[in-house]
Formats: C-alpha cells, sequence, structure tokens
C-alpha cells in the first residue's frame, strides 16, 4: 500500500501539465485542490438534470462538494482535472481501497462539461488514468454503468474495456427509478507479468 501512495508521488510530479487535443483543444491536466470548490461547483451546476440521476453522490448540493475540496486523499480518490485557466472542462477520477480484497483494482468515472463535448476530452482523461493505473501498480479497472449510458460505454469500449457483467434492473439512480447495471473492466497486467517474467 505504502509502495502505491510513493509510486503515485512521484507521478503526480508530472502535473500541472499542458495538453493539446486531436480536436485543437487546448488546456492542462492537474489533480484536484483545495481551492478548486468554486470551480467544481460551477462544473457541476452545468451538468443536465437527466444526468445527475446517473451520478452516484449528491453533487447538486454545495456541501459535498465543499468536502470533497476539504477533505482530499489522492491515494484513495484521484480526481484528475481538465483545466481552461481556473474553469474545469472535464473530471475523470481514479477510487481505490487502499485494502482489503479489491485493493489491485481501480474504478474509473468521467465527466465532461456540457458545452466541451465531442471534443476527445473524456477519451484522453480516461486514457491517462489509465497509464497512471498502470505507473501504480494496479492490476485491473472498472468503471459502472446505467444501460442508458452507451456513449460512455463506447468510449471505454474503445479504450480497451469489455463488459463484464450486465444484471437487468438491479440499480436505483437518484430518482429511484431503476436501470440495468453494466460493469466494464479491463485488465492492466500481461501474461508474462503474471508469470513473473519483464
Amino acid at each position: 500500500m505504502e509502495e502505491g501512495l510513493s509510486l503515485l508521488e512521484t507521478v503526480l510530479e508530472e502535473y500541472p501539465r499542458p495538453l493539446v487535443l486531436e480536436s485543437g483543444l487546448r488546456c492542462s491536466l492537474r489533480p484536484l485542490q483545495a481551492s478548486d470548490a468554486e470551480a467544481f461547483w460551477e462544473f457541476f451546476q452545468a451538468v443536465p438534470r437527466q444526468e445527475l440521476m446517473f451520478i452516484k453522490h449528491h453533487v447538486h448540493r454545495r456541501e459535498v462538494i465543499d468536502a470533497w475540496c476539504n477533505d482530499i486523499d489522492l491515494g484513495r480518490n484521484l480526481p484528475l482535472l481538465a483545466m481552461d485557466g481556473d474553469g474545469i472542462l472535464a473530471a475523470c477520477t481514479l477510487h481505490q481501497q487502499l485494502g482489503g480484497w479489491k485493493r489491485h483494482i481501480g474504478r474509473l468515472s468521467v465527466l465532461v462539461h456540457p458545452a466541451r463535448r465531442g471534443r476527445g476530452l473524456a477519451g484522453t482523461l480516461v486514457g491517462e488514468m489509465i497509464d497512471i493505473s498502470r505507473r501504480i501498480g494496479l492490476e485491473k479497472l472498472e468503471a459502472e454503468f446505467f444501460t442508458d449510458q452507451e456513449r460512455g460505454m463506447k468510449i471505454f469500449a474503445l479504450l480497451g474495456f469489455s463488459e463484464l457483467a450486465r444484471l437487468e434492473r438491479y440499480v436505483r439512480d437518484m430518482q429511484a427509478i431503476t436501470h440495468d447495471y453494466v460493469l466494464m473492466g479491463m485488465d492492466l497486467t500481461t501474461d508474462e507479468e503474471y508469470a513473473g517474467v519483464g
């Protein structure tokens, strides 16, 4: 666990860094900071109401956003932000359990500002997180979806995720409407690494 955190600290020294997407969009990448509370709040305020139903947390409540920014633990939850000045264009979060039987597995979630969609931000951020996950020693990644989130599932599939499970009428959104649940995942280790070769 300590080794993973040490590796993460080394990786995070590379941020902030500028990025130019294939679409021509320019931004900078860096982890969430305590000073981002206002910008993070504004970011979530721009999310359409129908999409808020798919987010696990009550991001429409200011106290939730403030709590995230006041209690940042990048070892457990690493939000990587695409920034345009002080504004947040997109956020991709790596969730980890630092102990227990899923400590080798990370879970990714990504959200792009509605005005900046279709520019390659989601795929770029998820790709960045896949690289970070490999570098800190994670062996697998997961992502959770409702079946309504077809666009998100397609982006993850293009980056190497495959469907691991599909459960009908298994989860409820924030309005208590039942949806099918899809778990996607990818292996970060090769057969040679499992065998101790390389």
